[in-house]
Parts: C-alpha cells; structure tokens; sequence
C-alpha cells in the first residue's frame, strides 16, 4: 500500500467524508480513489474556514480536513489555520512539503515550522514506517482536550512510497475528564449561597454537548446565563433566564447582571481577554470550569478552578447542588428583572430595527430576517465588524449550534467558508452568513465554489459602499483621498457566477427578497442578497464598570 493509498484509508477509518482542497497535493487523488468527496474551493483560508465548520457543527466528533499544495499553497492557508487556533477548533491540516531533501532549505516554506505556534501540533511525516503513528497522534491531539489544529506536512516525495507492511491503524477515541470533587463541593457551596450568580458559557459547552446540564443548572439557580460569541446558543435565547452573547455589542442585560453579580461561574470558556468579547467585572469571585488549566488564571484572577470536560463538570456541580438545595429555587423574580431590563433596551433599538428608511438600516434587515426564517432549521454565522456586531445582540437562538460565533480572531471573509462548511455538515438546514462589501471583497470568488459544489447558502450583504466603520477614525484620507470607499455591484457578481443574485433598496422587499431567496435555496441554487444600506455605526455598546 502507498503512502497516500494509507493516509486515505485511515481517514475513513476516523470518519472523514469530505476532504476539502485546493491542488496540488496527491491526497486529493488517493482520496478521491477511496471514497472520500474531494471539494475544490477557489482560495486557500476558506477551504479551512469550511473544515472549521464540518468540525464544530459535529462537536468535534466529525473532524473537519484540508489539504493543500506545498510552497504558496501553505503559505496561503496560514492565516485560516491561525484563525482555528484562535477559536479552538480541531481541524486536520495536511499541507504537501517541498522534497526530504529540500524541506528545511530557504527560502522554501516549512509548514511544519512555521504553523508550529498556530497550532496544536504540528508535525513533517519523514518515513513510510511512521504513518499509522503520525495521524494517531494527531487525531489524538483533535479528539482530546481543548481543541486546536493539528498539522500534518507530506513531502512530495514521499506520497507513492510503499509502506514496508501492511496498515496497523485503529481509529482514535476520544477520552473525557472531569474535575477534582473537592473543588466541586466548593464550587456548589460557593453557588448555593450566591445572591446574584450568573453563568457565562462559552463554546466548551457545545463541545461537550452539555447543553441540557446547563439549563439544569440554571433554573436550580434561578440564575441569568450570558454567552461568548463562540458559545452563542449553548443556552435557549428565548429563555427568560437567557440574557444574551456578549462581543463587542451586546444586549444591555449582559452588562447589567454581569456587573451586580456577586458570583460568576464560566463553564466551558476562557475568560480570554480580548477586544471582541466580554469585559468581566472587577471585584466578583469567579468560578472557572474550563477543559484546559493553562487558561486558569491566564488573564484574571479567579477563586476556584474546575478542570474537565464542561457536561462531566455539570453533572458533578447539579449532584452536589441537588444535596445542598433539594428544591430549584423561584426563577420568577430574577426572570421578571431580566425582562424589566431589556424592555427598555429594546425600546431604544426598535426604531432601527422596524425603520423604514432607505438606504436601508442593516438591524431591519437582520430583524426581518430573524422573523421571516425557520430559526430553528437555520444555521446563521456573521463576518467580522459590523455585520458581527450589529447581528449578535438581535439574533434570537434557540436550539443548539445553531449560530457559529466567533471573535478571539477577526478575518474578513470567515462567514462565508464557515456558511459553506455548515451546508457540507447540515444539507437540510438554511445556512446564512451575514457580511459586508468589505468581506466579500477577501474571499468572494468561493461564491462560485457554493454553486459549483451544490451548496445552496443564502448570502445576506451589506453593501453601503464604504468602510463605515474607520470613518472616524479615518476622516482625513477620508476627506482628501476617499480611502475608505470601496464599489460593487455583488448581486451582478453573484449571477455571473451561475448563483441568484438581487439587490434590495426597498425596505418593502426585504421580506419579500428574503422568500424569494430561500425558494432558490430550496431549489439548489446559492444566493446572495444585496441590501443597500446606510453607513450605520451605532452598536449595543455597554463597556464594564470601572
């Protein structure tokens, strides 16, 4: 068996269905030859951008692989690879290596090396004899801990090598652990005898698929749930103990118990401190359940670490909380504030989110979209800036996965590869990915990797002809050079890709443009709407008390 022939066969053994691509590189062939779908992307970040989806709409279960040619190819996928590190995502990353002998030789690029600290691991396979235990180690490090890529570099000569015996691979299970049992009786009495708890989940829950453990927790409690961005419908939005995701916009109500909380308990989550996420407030104790202890204590101090798997850790914490408070308490009062407090938010936000002005405000177009789909059989993501925040405050999830969130990286374009990997994953829901005339302009032309791959997402654009959002800080290239504007006709460039394309000025054809486009969909065919908006630069910004 060659090289190649073995390394397809232990990715069927490990699940893989799809290999995500861009040539030259031999795996395409060989798995192509056992079986395995190869998909063909235009640009080398959204193929990993589209891995990164297969893998997280799966919980990791099903991991998500991309293979590209070596030299300008790997050099191109950098960037993905980096935003699934920033994520925790595992992604299997099998970039082809310059020849043995010229590998380690400049000014030739070394995947290996240099994806080294944006991944995992990351590993050259150097010898037929190694391949069984080259991929077991990486699925080993895909399905155990936190997540992360793992690189694997094949060098071109070493694809049609004969292994020297027969294959000797079984696939990798995945291994769960929890926390030490004293700090969970801990962790219990310190939430027993909170006043104003409040959870803050993060995408470890989705991981860990310990979505029902959370409501659990919370209606013992009686206590309000926040997310990350990344771990946005862990927890049922329309929950009266739900308050919402926190980034950069958030619902005021994030803000508001976060800062009178008297105890914080993160499950699943970093706490990584970052622009696009949420502050925590000074002076709280905070409880810490995360699956790696290298994030304890990382960038805030916290009271009391859980180490383990997040469904593991609420199991353990709801068993000694059942011991210590039989009875759920009343969730009506602290139900009751959350509604007191986001009754006016809303209200402030209304007149956006019904305005009828044209240009178009993009919140009535997230608004209208919001009620015009099948939320619970839409899979919607968002791109970075003003689609993500103007999105992320309004979008009601209700079911889990339902919403791919992102932040702790922001590179334009990622919506679009992760809309695509979530139809590769989930062919029977809506996909959306919400963008602007910014982000199409990085990785656009994989608009036509959606048509030529049957992939029918619905694209919803922003298009105000403008970086809105660096006006301010740009006023002089503004003014003198016009630096910020940017041109498109997107719904003509989305048609003469073979996709559906429309462009909307009409706040009355919104609803309408939205139906329309998911009957293509429906049909098979891609499309991409384009809403003409204004430069709208408010967001739901709350910034955490001093």
């Amino acid at each position: 068996m060659k090289v190649g022939a073995a390394i397809a066969e232990i990715l069927k053994r490990e699940g893989v269905d799809t290999l995500i691509a861009y040539p030259v590189n031999h795996l395409i062939e060989y798995a192509a030859a056992a079986g395995i779908r190869p998909v063909i992307v235009r640009q080398e970040r959204v193929g990993l951008h589209m891995a990164d989806a297969i893998s997280r709409l799966s919980s990791g279960r099903k991991i998500g692989v991309f293979a590209m040619q070596h030299g300008p190819g790997a050099e191109n996928a950098y960037g993905g690879v980096a935003q699934a590190f920033a994520e925790s995502v595992p992604i299997l990353v099998i970039p082809q290596g310059y020849p043995r002998c010229l590998a380690h030789v400049p000014p030739n690029f070394n995947a290996a090396s240099a994806m080294a600290g944006v991944a995992k691991s990351a590993e050259p396979l150097t010898s037929a004899a190694e391949v069984a235990n080259v991929f077991r180690r990486a699925f080993a490090r895909l399905r155990n801990g936190r997540g992360g890529p793992a690189v694997v570099e094949i060098p071109s000569d070493l694809w049609h090598e004969e292994l020297p015996g027969s294959l000797d691979y079984t696939p990798v299970p995945a291994t769960r652990f929890g926390p030490d049992p004293a700090a969970v009786r801990e962790a219990a009495a310190l939430l027993a005898n909170a006043k104003r708890p409040v959870i803050y989940a993060g995408q470890g829950v989705h991981y860990a698929q310990a979505w029902p453990q959370l409501r659990a927790l919370a209606e013992r409690l009686a206590a309000p749930v926040c997310t990350s961005l990344e771990g946005k419908s862990a927890f049922p939005e329309d929950h009266p103990l739900a308050l919402g995701a926190g980034g950069v916009a958030m619902p005021k109500a994030v803000r508001h118990f976060l800062d009178r909380a008297d105890v914080v308990f993160g499950v699943g989550c970093s706490f990584t401190e970052t622009a696009f996420g949420v502050a925590m407030p000074k002076g709280k104790t905070i409880v810490h359940a995360t699956l790696d202890p290298d994030h304890l204590y990382k960038d805030l101090p916290v009271a009391l670490g859980l180490v383990g798997d997040a469904a593991l850790t609420l199991d353990a914490l709801l068993g000694e909380l059942t011991a210590l408070m039989p009875a759920a308490r009343d969730s009506v009062p602290m139900a009751a504030e959350i509604a007191a407090v986001r009754a006016p938010w809303f209200a402030e936000w209304q007149p956006k989110l019904t305005s009828n002005e044209a240009p178009l405000t993009p919140y009535r177009v997230i608004w209208d979209l919001l009620h015009t789909v099948d939320v619970a059989n839409t899979i919607v993501t968002h791109d970075s800036g003003s689609p993500r925040d103007q999105t992320t405050p309004f979008w009601v999830s209700r079911t889990p996965l339902s919403y791919i969130g992102w932040g702790k990286s922001t590179q334009l374009g990622y919506g679009l590869g992760l809309a695509l990997g979530a139809k590769l994953a989930r062919p029977d829901k809506l996909c959306i990915n919400i963008w602007g005339d910014a982000a199409i302009g990085f990785t656009g032309m994989d608009f036509e990797t959606a048509v030529r791959e049957r992939l029918p997402i619905l694209s919803i654009l922003f298009n105000n002809f403008s970086m809105a959002i660096e006006l301010a800080i740009m006023p002089v290239s503004t003014e003198k050079y016009r630096s910020t504007d940017i041109f498109g006709d997107y719904a003509a460039f989305a048609r003469a890709l073979g996709g559906y394309g429309e462009p909307v000025t009409d706040p009355a054809e919104i609803v309408p443009a939205i139906r329309r486009g998911i009957e293509q969909t429906r049909a098979g065919r891609p499309v991409l709407l384009e809403f003409i908006t204004a430069k709208e630069t408010a967001i739901s910004r709350y910034p955490a008390a001093k």
